[in-house]
């Protein structure tokens, strides 16, 4: 049932999910502004109870399908929650944008969308290419969705989505509301590294198979006991080794065409991957 929530939920999503309804900011938002309104405020702003609070909607879905205790329900509503994790037709919008603006030449409109596409996502760097930017999108959108499923369910998928929302640009009302309902004193940014620190490392394990190996094995060595580097450069350095492009690629539809087409081999490897452990009745 695991793989076959995942694999209907990436395929839907690629056909057909398109409305707001299929995005996570939604559901996010409603969190955070009931919460601003009820106790859970309270729960929120204490140093450690804030960790129970980014948990506590993945704990009520994972109480509701242990007690429905039904195979079908549950394929239904994984594949319901896997839907929204991996919705990301705004940024899809802005890559078409981007695309178009290649295709006609026209490099400032392709830069302003790809801008967007950084600053909304809440990139670390400036000095990320377009390839790259999107490379570290598609991990946080569909490869750590994929690993928090697969190990947690969806109490680690709606975890881990409540996390990377928090992290994303957000507007000026949307940002007082977090502000009230988080205060000064956020687990987030600590939450998001350590949700991610093991999944860049085993991704950049994949971009090693399935690219260039002794490249990428060296790059990944280099970070594997690190706990200090962000995840952002972890995964883009270990990928740009795994596929090295020459300087004047930068920055070009090459550019963006290699990265995610080496981002979407490494998925494809891991579900793969996934498929024979559940084949083997090593997962569920």
């Amino acid at each position: 049932m695991t793989l076959i929530s995942m694999l209907l939920a990436l395929i839907i999503e690629r056909l057909a999910v398109r409305s707001d309804t299929w995005q996570a900011a939604g559901y996010c938002r409603a969190y955070v502004r009931f919460s601003a309104r009820s106790k859970l405020s309270l729960l929120s702003a204490h140093s450690l109870g804030q960790y129970l609070w980014l948990a506590l909607p993945g704990i009520v879905v994972a109480l509701v399908l242990h007690l429905l205790d039904s195979h079908l329900l549950s394929m239904l509503i994984n594949t319901l929650v896997l839907l929204v994790a991996v919705g990301c037709w705004h940024y899809r919008q802005l890559y078409k944008q981007y695309l178009n603006a290649m295709e006609r030449g026209d490099e400032e409109a392709a830069f302003i969308s790809m801008q967007q596409i950084r600053s909304q996502m809440g990139s670390a760097s400036e000095q990320y290419s377009y390839g790259q930017i999107l490379l570290w999108l598609n991990f946080r959108y569909y490869a750590a969705v994929v690993f928090w499923f697969l190990l947690l369910g969806a109490f680690g998928v709606i975890s881990y989505v409540l996390v990377r929302h928090l992290q994303e640009a957000v507007d000026e009302q949307d940002a007082a509301d977090y502000a009230a309902v988080l205060g000064s004193d956020s687990k987030v940014d600590c939450v998001a590294h350590w949700a991610l620190w093991f999944p860049a490392r085993l991704f950049g394990l994949g971009f090693a198979l399935v690219g260039h190996f002794s490249r990428a094995s060296n790059a990944l060595l280099s970070y594997f006991l690190d706990f200090t580097a962000s995840n952002e450069q972890v995964v883009i350095e270990v990928a740009t080794a795994a596929e090295t492009l020459p300087a004047e690629s930068l920055n070009t539809l090459d550019d963006t065409s290699y990265m995610v087409q080496l981002a979407k081999r490494n998925m494809l490897f891991f579900l793969a991957f996934a498929a024979i452990l559940t084949l083997t009745g090593w997962l569920g």
